[in-house]
């Protein structure tokens, strides 16, 4: 009864659901190709989409990449500007070093060059020889030189009165020279300081003037390297050939089984029409339809997998696509960046040009004070070497006064001795003839010799010039040949 089935009318249901079934795999086989070959379509168009917007992904990361290469050049040429700015400001700075050195030099060398009280209390004047008034009230109050009558025209009481302008002396060297005034102490020292201090200012702005910009160059390297940073990474393109391949391939193999569905569809139908037609089938033949339906899930699994691996190959050219347009939304985030950074530094190239016009005239005013530093040295060195040769003229005139007090005190004496000699030879001819002469005649024979005396010439005040010690005379000496040596040109309008 069983070997029967087939053919009985129960078996005819059973055969319209194998057909039923080989017809619903047909379907999902042919609904499974169709997405498969819309993804396949989909797929070639992603790639165009992929590679389009990958070509525009480099296009404009070499664009971003050469506009960032020139704001570093532009980085470098501000700081390479801010290096030779600096650079003089620098080499300002060592001679400014040298000049103050040599200043202070000088004024430690005034310093140690001790001046006599003579030289700044001299009663022959109501100034000093440094162009100092003098204080005549505390000089006559502490008994000071203006306290001493000047002395006399003749030149015997020139003589007695050169004793009171000479200082007590010990071995030929005055006692205490510690409160004697050094020639530092004519100088104007807070005129100088006043000038170092303005000097000091003026280079202290031009380090305002350069910090204005000193920022700019860090400031542009990090914003170009912000930039960088945001800027996608190199990604790499799906391997296009493999996926199209893997896809070709999947579409055949699923080809292939659609072929095979419709094959099982089309003999499944046949059997039915022959079934219907009254023929008979063993149960072998059954068997047989009932094993092919069975393969039927297999074929469609293995569709279902050929679709997955085609939706997956699309997968990886949509993620692609995805990457490319956020690439490409980020690069055009980075050209907003970039014209930012554009307008950025061209204000700072035109602040640099601004900082540099006006460095230059600051540096132009900075030397001008280094002219003043030198010439101030040069007043003063010439002052030391003045003072020096004062004290060697002083030292001649001195001589001078000497000898010519030696030779009035000579023709004195002759004149003495000469009228001495004249009276005893008067008064000798007088007591051998005047007994014989008339009172009456030659009245002036009684007259005595004229006595003579020497003075200054149109009642001229007789020079009084201070006493030198040696041992300043030998050390004015010394720097004169020091000073000579060392090749100092002084004029009549650099010294004093």
């Amino acid at each position: 009864m069983d070997a029967e089935q087939p053919n009985s009318p129960a078996g005819q249901p059973h055969l319209v659901s194998l057909v039923l079934q080989s017809k619903k795999a047909l379907q999902h086989g042919e609904a499974l190709c169709s997405k498969a070959s819309a993804l396949s379509s989909a797929s070639a168009q992603t790639a165009v989409d992929v590679m389009s917007l990958d070509a525009k992904v480099q296009w404009i990361k070499n664009a971003v990449v050469e506009q960032l290469k020139m704001a570093a050049q532009v980085a470098k040429i501000i700081q390479t500007k801010r290096t030779q700015l600096e650079m003089v400001a620098q080499g300002w700075d060592t001679l400014r070093t040298q000049r103050t050195d040599a200043l202070d030099t000088i004024l430690e060398t005034l310093g140690s060059q001790v001046v006599p009280p003579d030289f700044h209390t001299t009663p022959s004047s109501d100034v000093s020889p440094f162009g100092l008034p003098q204080d005549s009230d505390e000089e006559n109050d502490s008994g000071g030189p203006s306290a001493d009558p000047r002395p006399g025209t003749s030149p015997t009481d020139t003589l007695r009165n050169v004793s009171r302008y000479t200082k007590p002396r010990v071995n030929g060297v005055q006692k205490d020279r510690s409160s004697w005034k050094t020639l530092r102490d004519f100088v104007d020292e807070r005129a100088i300081e006043d000038m170092l201090d303005r000097v000091d200012s003026d280079r202290n702005a031009l380090d305002t003037l350069f910090a204005r910009t000193s920022d700019q160059p860090e400031y542009l390297m990090a914003s170009i390297g912000a930039i960088e940073d945001d800027m996608p990474a190199q990604t790499s393109l799906p391997l296009f050939d493999n996926i199209f391949t893997a896809q070709e391939d999947a579409k055949g193999n699923m080809a292939a089984h659609l072929e095979s569905l419709a094959g099982h569809y089309d003999q499944m139908t046949a059997i039915l029409h022959d079934h219907e037609a009254g023929e008979q089938f063993s149960e072998e033949d059954i068997q047989e339809m009932n094993r092919d339906t069975e393969e039927l899930p297999a074929i469609l699994s293995e569709l279902e997998q050929n679709v997955k691996a085609i939706e997956d190959t699309h997968e990886q050219l949509l993620t692609a696509k995805r990457a490319a347009e956020q690439h490409t939304e980020t690069l055009r985030r980075t050209l907003d960046d970039l014209d930012e950074l554009g307008g950025i530094m061209t204000d700072m190239l035109e602040q640099q040009e601004a900082v540099e016009n006006e460095s230059t005239e600051h540096l132009n005013l900075l030397h001008d004070h280094l002219v003043t530093i030198e010439d101030l040295h040069h007043r003063y060195t010439s002052y030391e070497y003045a003072y020096n040769m004062l004290l060697l003229e002083l030292a001649r005139r001195r001589r001078y006064r000497e000898d010519a007090e030696r030779l009035v005190k000579s023709m004195i004496s002759q004149l003495d001795t000469m009228a001495e000699e004249e009276l005893q030879l008067r008064e000798e001819f007088k007591a051998a003839h005047g007994q014989y002469l008339p009172d009456d005649v030659c009245l002036y024979v009684q007259n005595a010799p004229t006595r003579w005396t020497v003075v200054p010439q149109d009642e001229e005040q007789v020079e009084v010039l201070a006493e030198l010690e040696s041992d300043l005379l030998e050390r004015a000496r010394s720097r004169i040949r020091r000073a000579e040596g060392g090749g100092l040109q002084v004029n009549g309008s650099q010294s004093l």
